[in-house]
């Protein structure tokens, strides 16, 4: 079973459907527990779903299970053929990689967890960040090229 909810709180999934937009929340219901994935969209380039929770704390391995859940019911029930399997992304305040390495398998290639910023660089900060990455790729280049 599942339920578009939009923010006035109708079911509105033929008008969804017909606009080829993924809503802002999706309720599933499954053995009667609802979970809650906070974005769902369609990648028509990818040609796959994209599943992203956002998180307000740091990342556990409940969360990358949680979205192992998600990405196992999409891949299982929402996938047509055709689609390539589901891509899960967990945003959260915090990341630790060690949380990410024993989660998930060696193998994962589906679940993505990344730390968000509260605000945007400034320009200088841009900047710099930037260049910094200029001067990485051409120390690279010269390092691959000989």
């Amino acid at each position: 079973m599942s339920k578009v909810v939009d923010q006035l709180g109708g079911d509105n999934r033929a008008e969804y459907a017909k606009a080829n937009w993924s809503t802002r929340q999706l309720e599933r219901q499954i053995n009667s527990f609802f979970y809650y994935i906070d974005l769902v969209f369609y990648n028509y380039i990818l040609k796959c779903f994209i599943l992203v929770d956002l998180k307000v704390g740091d990342l556990t391995h409940q969360d990358l299970g949680q979205m192992q859940m998600y990405v196992n019911y999409y891949t299982r029930e929402m996938r047509n053929e055709g689609d390539n399997p589901p891509k899960g992304i967990v945003l959260c305040a915090d990341k630790s990689e060690s949380v990410v390495k024993y989660t998930l398998s060696e193998e994962n290639s589906q679940i993505f967890a990344s730390k968000y910023q509260l605000y945007l660089p400034t320009e200088e900060e841009l900047k710099r960040e930037l260049e910094s990455e200029c001067e990485f790729l051409i120390r690279e280049n010269k390092l691959n090229w000989g």
